[in-house]
């Protein structure tokens, strides 16, 4: 229900018979007509553009043509109270109190599936995020694109999706050797008290370390550590299965839980690879030739030598992707290739792939290699999740991971709590850098966005409560022709944005305009609430104890969005505060 889509279905309706009149002249196409949510400044319940958009193939200026569309519209829709034109040539609509009367009514009756979308096509979305090194915890920087990932998948559900959690794990080269080692001269330290090379910035010293150690004693009794050559492949699955332990407690506490765990050993072991870059040689996408030295190994000893290379130029990138080593190894971008084609052969719709800040750049040559795989465009999709800066004390705080000082996700929920960190993490777009003061995340403010939020909802629970009502039970008396005063408009108004906000979020893949929308949403709920402080007419108990049912009708439609906005978010909703 989403009163926008459905107007804008009515306005190009109307449009489209005065084409056939030939009173109007249309455009071939009509997709950049809007009806959306206006500017503050305008007070309306929703605005459009249909006559900027039609002023010059009808050749009449935008105003002059708001001004006859805006009489059509008007008389053809008895819903509308009153209609304007603004400049450039925006016409704003204005409903009767009728309308919002059965617009909660409707509302209501949808309950939790307001705002989902069931005309979606159902479609196979495999989505993969975090995908960190199997090395150790997780840190915080992981944790936003954890989140990133995992709400995605959850609006993507809440509009009827088939969706699919995959993380990659990176277990193959030369990370894995170093961790490898680590993990074993923890062991001779433990065992036979040979001091750990501390200072050897190859090694990964972090005290997580030796937990992976001790536990590898435990659960290896009859493994003799004496050698490493002799159990190093054997050593480096016991480390990584112990590290993956560590990565998916730490998920699990942020309340995700991946559908599939896939090896980048198993798909070398298997020759895929050697599949894919078959492949994409018959379709002439990989030839032999030379390339520059890397931005990094400038003025370095390396050699321009004849290697395959991936036509990446062809989809945008810089230059052409070398797919081996000077060893005749693949590379970790052939091993990536082989991986999205393994994606590809398990027929998913889309492909959604969260990446960390430092692969911003690898972005066109992987877009380019499922389209080269695929022969289509725009199959995978790529979001970026920017770093996060940690504030504490007033002062930045610095994480490093190598030197095992850096803040985990196990820190930082202890410190915060599971909700605060998903929640603030969605708080800004995933284009941007985050700064997350832990101070302001344990405010009982409204600079606390979270706490804003569920606070508004406590407090409807308490008015409920009040009046011996059930907030999660149906509605269930007559909603009638209630007046609602241009204050309450205002909060409905919020309400009907609600699917419009999913709606965007979902065809941009922007999750972070769930909170922004409910904080706004309680902004206007506590706004409320404060003039009942001042002006009885206001407060939702009036003088004889009672709840009308025109407030209850608004307070549970109000309940019912934020509850499924934070469903989506999985952030609780507690009764009381």
């Amino acid at each position: 229900m989403n009163i926008f889509d459905i107007y804008l279905e009515k306005i190009i309706k109307i449009i489209s018979l005065e084409g056939k009149k030939s009173s109007l002249k249309m455009p071939d196409n009509l997709n950049s007509i809007n009806v959306g949510v206006p500017p503050q400044k305008f007070d309306c319940d929703m605005s459009t553009n249909v006559a900027m958009v039609l002023s010059k193939i009808n050749q009449k200026n935008p105003m002059e043509l708001a001004q006859f569309l805006s009489v059509l519209i008007k008389s053809k829709e008895k819903s509308i109270d009153k209609i304007s034109v603004e400049k450039p040539g925006f016409i704003n609509i204005s409903f009767k109190k009728d309308f919002w009367n059965e617009f909660l009514k409707e509302l209501v009756s949808k309950e939790h599936k307001y705002g989902s979308n069931s005309k979606l096509k159902k479609q196979k979305y495999l989505i993969e995020f975090v995908s960190a090194n199997p090395t150790g915890p997780l840190h915080v920087g992981h944790s936003r694109g954890a989140i990133l990932g995992d709400v995605i998948s959850n609006i993507l559900k809440f509009n009827n999706q088939d969706v699919v959690k995959e993380y990659y794990v990176n277990d193959y080269g030369g990370q894995i050797i170093s961790f490898t080692k680590s993990v074993y001269l923890r062991i001779k330290e433990i065992l036979f008290n040979e001091k750990f090379p501390i200072d050897n910035s190859d090694l990964y010293p972090g005290n997580y370390i030796i937990d992976i150690a001790k536990n590898i004693i435990k659960e290896n009794k009859s493994l003799d550590f004496s050698n490493f050559e002799n159990i190093s492949e054997k050593l480096a699955n016991l480390s990584i299965e112990q590290s993956l332990k560590m990565v998916k407690l730490n998920l699990k506490n942020l309340g995700i839980t991946h559908d599939n765990f896939v090896k980048e050993t198993d798909i070398v072991q298997k020759k895929e690879v050697d599949a894919a870059i078959d492949h994409l040689k018959k379709k002439n996408f990989i030839y032999e030739g030379e390339i520059d030295a890397p931005k990094s190994e400038k003025g370095s000893d390396w050699v321009k030598r004849k290697q395959l290379l991936f036509k990446s130029t062809n989809f945008g990138d810089d230059k052409d992707r070398a797919l081996q080593k000077t060893d005749k190894s693949w590379t970790y971008f052939a091993n990536d290739i082989a991986y999205h084609k393994n994606k590809l052969d398990r027929k998913f719709n889309i492909l959604i792939n969260i990446l960390g800040a430092d692969h911003a750049g690898y972005i066109n040559r992987i877009n380019g290699v499922v389209e080269a795989l695929s022969g289509k465009k725009n199959l995978l999709q790529c979001k970026v999740s920017r770093l996060v800066k940690l504030i504490k004390d007033g002062k930045p705080f610095k994480m490093s991971k190598r030197k095992g000082d850096y803040i985990t996700v196990e820190d930082l929920i202890e410190e915060v709590g599971k909700d605060a960190t998903r929640f603030i993490m969605l708080n800004r777009s995933n284009d941007a850098e985050l700064d997350f003061d832990f101070t302001k995340v344990k405010e009982k403010s409204k600079d606390n966005p979270l706490y804003y939020v569920q606070y508004c909802y406590a407090r409807i629970c308490s008015v409920f409560r009040h009046v011996n009502q059930d907030i999660n039970k149906s509605i269930e008396f007559k909603i009638e022709n209630f007046n609602f005063s241009p204050q309450e408009i205002k909060i409905i108004r919020k309400i009907s944005e609600w699917p419009k906000c999913v709606e965007i979020s979902f065809k941009k893949l922007e999750p972070h305009r769930i909170p922004v929308y409910l904080y706004e949403l309680a902004s206007e709920f506590h706004s409320f609430w404060n003039m009942g402080k001042d002006n009885e007419k206001f407060r939702f108990i009036n003088k004889d104890k009672k709840l009308s049912n025109d407030k209850l009708l608004m307070l549970k439609s109000i309940s019912i969005v934020i509850k499924s906005g934070m469903k989506i978010l999985d952030v609780e909703t507690p009764n009381k505060m």
